[in-house]
């Protein structure tokens, strides 16, 4: 088997997920940028190919199920197996405080934030457990955290994306229980507050130092953990 790590990066075309893209890609990891719009994947994918990185774009929207499905089987034939998978693509909807909150907005931020992940990383997993060790990291978001929403402090979580992404973070612990005996490391990353797309590039941190702490747990050594909520400085509470 090649030792070239394949890695699989949802939402890839911009922000955190195109840094974490170009760190995977920097050691030496081939990178497949999902990307819902065929042409900004070719796109991103083309800017990492022009600085030497090995990367390739896959349509696909974790919304869609026939996109899953046919993400997996072009990394089948074309690879064979995936040893990264980092669930990046999210969305952030309803600002409004939660007896304010339209059931569409939340059902729309769970269909990618929580659904499109259970999606991809089913689809992914027999792919995942041909590689050697493979690692999957949820990209959650330290206001996930119940722990820092229940502080007095914090005012009123905006609860579409706080609770779709606390959600991710019970995910991240029941697969990494599942999948422990595969040798096959989960865990979530808070990026921090990053300037992106998604909160209009009002975020003080650059993405790429967001993908920093995303790229250390997909590349884990194997004495690295299982099973947590890791940011830039260590453990993020629950």
């Amino acid at each position: 088997m090649d030792d070239t790590k394949i890695a699989l990066v949802t939402g890839a075309n911009k922000g955190i997920g195109f840094e974490v893209a170009r760190l995977l890609g920097r050691a030496g990891v081939t990178v497949l940028l999902g990307a819902r719009d065929p042409g900004r994947g070719a796109e991103a994918a083309e800017r990492l190919r022009a600085d030497g990185l090995p990367a390739t774009p896959v349509r696909l929207d974790v919304t869609d199920p026939a996109s899953v499905t046919e993400a997996a089987k072009r990394i089948e034939d074309g690879y064979g197996r995936l040893d990264i998978l980092v669930n990046n693509a999210g969305i952030m909807t309803g600002w409004g405080r939660p007896s304010e909150l339209s059931v569409d907005d939340l059902r729309q931020a769970y269909e990618t934030n929580v659904f499109g992940v259970v999606a991809v990383t089913n689809a992914m997993l027999p792919l995942l457990r041909r590689g050697s060790a493979a690692r999957i990291v949820n990209v959650s978001s330290s206001m996930g955290s119940l722990t820092r929403m229940a502080a007095p402090e914090s005012g009123i979580p905006m609860m579409t994306y706080s609770s779709s992404k606390a959600a991710l973070n019970g995910l991240t612990v029941a697969y990494a229980a599942e999948l422990r005996e595969a040798d096959i490391k989960v865990n979530s990353a808070d990026p921090g507050y990053c300037a992106t797309d998604l909160n209009q590039h009002t975020g003080p941190r650059d993405p790429a130092d967001g993908a920093a702490v995303v790229v250390r747990l997909a590349l884990l050594d194997p004495d690295g953990p299982s099973g947590t909520f890791e940011g830039d400085t260590g453990p993020v509470p629950w």
